[in-house]
């Protein structure tokens, strides 16, 4: 019997200094997680950061307007970045993700209830600092696709934009595109697609709404990744393509007209993602267009 429970106890004992192990394990982890965050916060010098959750974070600025729930659709830009400054990764500089309030925490490799907790503290037109512990983020796998180290702390900028409808959305990314291309374009009265005409053709005036064309063309994302293009020309009726092209080159462009069109997503694939032959996505949700056109022919009838 004594020996029996002299085995019993030693297997006790052996599972009670595993899990102290174990325990002591985590606190370790959650102890450099502190050190490593404090050290951030003095080497950049931040002032009013929070302590909340788990989690730390900077309202860099408040924004403006009415308090946001979380039912309310909201456009935001993050960079996650590694705590030495390198980003990790970030929305696309003319990718601006739009989503309810209450589903920003959710990305494609990771969901993150610091960043709705973060945002829902801002206005429209506010930014914020978020800075998750390795234990709220990567953990201790982190992520190799990603660049992020085990237990590696991470630091996300947040802006939630003042835009909140699509077309004003696809009205800055334009002009953010206009203007970091220095490029001169025009807008019809009423409209919203922006153009550059360099060569005028003959026969403009024969361009109509229901004519049938060929054309020549490149098709763009604003990034500059091209989805589509014809070298050879392909031939279609004008009132049968998305509404960027079916409003916008009539009257503009004739046989050998070449002409720049920047359309918003909702004028030419809205909501709706285009894949390609592959079903690999060639263009996301809500693009906006970036088209050269060259018209080879005008048929009417």
């Amino acid at each position: 019997m004594i020996k029996k429970l002299s085995l019993y106890t030693l297997a006790l004992l052996g599972g009670l200094v595993l899990f102290n192990s174990c325990k002591k394990e985590y606190e370790t982890i959650e102890t450099l997680d502190d050190r490593t965050i404090a050290e951030y916060i003095k080497n950049n010098n931040l002032t009013n950061v929070k302590d909340t959750l788990g989690y730390h974070y900077q309202i860099i600025t408040p924004g403006a307007g009415a308090q946001l729930l979380n039912s309310d659709s909201v456009y935001y830009t993050y960079d996650f970045k590694h705590t030495d400054g390198r980003s990790i990764i970030k929305n696309g500089d003319y990718q601006i993700p739009g989503t309810f309030l209450g589903y920003t925490d959710r990305f494609g490799f990771l969901t993150i209830p610091s960043v709705r907790f973060t945002l829902s503290k801002l206005k429209r037109g506010g930014t914020a600092r978020v800075i998750v512990p390795s234990r709220l983020a990567f953990g201790k796998n982190g992520n190799t696709t990603l660049g992020v180290g085990s237990n590696e702390v991470i630091v996300i900028e947040l802006a939630l934009l003042a835009e909140s409808k699509q077309h004003q959305i696809d009205n800055l990314l334009i002009n953010k595109f206009v203007a970091a291309n220095k490029l001169q374009t025009t807008v019809d009265p009423g409209k919203r697609v922006q153009y550059i005409v360099s060569n005028v053709g003959t026969g403009k005036e024969d361009l109509k709404t229901t004519s049938t064309v060929k054309v020549k063309y490149t098709g763009r994302l604003l990034n500059g990744t091209v989805f589509d293009s014809s070298t050879d020309g392909v031939e279609f009726k004008l009132d049968e393509v998305i509404r960027g092209w079916t409003e916008t080159l009539p009257g503009k462009v004739g046989v050998g007209g070449k002409i720049r069109l920047l359309i918003p997503s909702d004028l030419a694939y809205g909501s709706k993602a285009q894949t390609d032959i592959s079903g690999n996505v060639s263009i996301p949700a809500n693009s906006s267009l970036d088209f050269d056109i060259e018209i080879v022919s005008i048929t009417n009838k």
